[in-house]
């Protein structure tokens, strides 16, 4: 009974909106991916900002995780918005923001102020997390699948070219340019937006109090939606760790790679983003739980080669490749299942998915600064292996 009230709803849904053509599909995932690139310039520049700002590591590498909380707090108070505004205007306000949190980090004089800035480039990031809820709204429930993992791959890309995009731009003029030319994207995805994107009319009548505190009804009434944020949380916490200290890995020896080859490093985990559309079609086929095993065990393979062979480039590559799989694809099954929940309540889902996801996030990145610090390229990779080891036990109890 409740899979037809919710097929109704879906259904009725869709129905009043605008229908999803091929053009709004590719335009909603290159605006999600230029939009979640913004969190990424910073990883694998974090050896130059060290020396540029004349702070530890340890330090710099902390810019990762607190563009990460300002991303879960964005999540937290803006994403829910989508449920209540309209969510064109709201797309291209937030968006706006960005550009301008952008040209603070570029004009940064210290890590003090560059922080600052990373947190608010957190914070209005979560443009992306709007989307994709609004891509699976306009969705049927029988492509929903499909058209979130295709939507998802324009994120992936933009989370992996990201790297690639920065390294490149800083070993030709430098860090700061990375920031100025991002802050430029911005302003013009705000205006292709505008122009793109259909009006959508305001959703359900709350406050905006009342509004957060159900998102906390829905955690607390959903148990999918709590069991598919564990897993997000600790897939994304295993490749926060892995993205985090793979710079200082590769900028010493025996690799001594400048930031432009370590960005490159990016383009090998591309797989995973071809990987979103399969991870779709899995779901709508009902092979959600045992795909989600599958790539989760990949996870703990990747870290496994690439801590037993640190030192092997070819081991590294295979790590980076198998564990972005993983990744994605236990994201985009993830996705799908929660937004058959609750077709009113998707932007508050995604609020409390991703809140848990990039808190994940936060904790991994941290976590491998710290243990890159004390035992080495070594000690991340037993970090890194924890994480998805324990999802894979709590996958395996999952039916019980």
């Amino acid at each position: 009974m409740q899979h037809s009230v919710d097929h109704s709803r879906s259904t009725s849904d869709a129905a009043s909106t605008p229908p999803l053509s091929g053009v709004l599909i590719f335009v909603m995932a290159a605006a999600t991916g230029a939009a979640v690139a913004n969190l990424y310039y910073a990883q694998p520049l974090l050896d130059t900002l060290a020396r540029a700002f004349g702070v530890p590591l340890h330090i710099a590498g902390l810019i990762v995780t607190v563009t990460q909380l300002g991303y879960a707090a964005g999540l937290m108070f803006v994403v829910p918005l989508g449920d209540l505004l309209e969510r064109r205007r709201l797309v291209v306000t937030v968006t706006l923001c960005t550009s301008v949190a952008l040209v603070f980090a570029a004009r940064a004089p210290d890590i003090g102020w560059f922080a600052v800035a990373s947190l608010a480039v957190g914070v209005t990031a979560v443009v992306a997390q709007i989307l994709v809820p609004y891509a699976a709204h306009l969705a049927t429930e029988e492509t929903r699948g499909r058209v979130v993992g295709r939507v998802m791959s324009g994120l992936l890309l933009g989370i992996l070219l990201a790297r690639t995009a920065a390294g490149l731009l800083s070993d030709v003029w430098g860090w700061r340019s990375v920031y100025w030319i991002a802050a430029a994207l911005m302003l013009l995805q705000a205006l292709v937006l505008w122009r793109a994107l259909p009006r959508d009319r305001v959703g359900v009548g709350m406050r905006y109090g009342a509004l957060l505190r159900s998102v906390l009804h829905l955690v607390r009434d959903e148990p999918l939606l709590r069991r598919r944020i564990v897993y997000g949380a600790l897939m994304f916490a295993a490749f926060s760790a892995m993205w985090t200290a793979l710079p200082f890995l590769l900028a010493r020896a025996p690799y001594g790679y400048s930031d432009g080859t370590i960005g490159a490093f990016g383009l090998f985990g591309v797989a995973g983003a071809l990987c979103a559309s399969v991870a779709g079609h899995l779901h709508d086929r009902g092979l959600s739980h045992y795909a989600t095993g599958a790539f989760i065990a990949a996870v703990l393979v990747a870290f496994a080669i690439m801590g037993l062979a640190s030192a092997s480039l070819w081991a590294i590559i295979l790590g980076v490749v198998l564990l972005d799989v993983g990744v994605q694809g236990t994201q985009i099954l993830n996705q799908s299942a929660i937004y058959q929940l609750r077709a009113e309540a998707r932007s508050r889902l995604t609020t409390a998915y991703m809140t848990g996801y990039f808190a994940g996030g936060a904790v991994g990145s941290a976590g491998a600064s710290m243990a890159f610090a004390v035992a080495g390229w070594t000690g991340v990779a037993w970090f890194g292996s924890a994480l998805p080891a324990i999802a894979l036990c709590y996958w395996i109890c999952e039916n019980r």
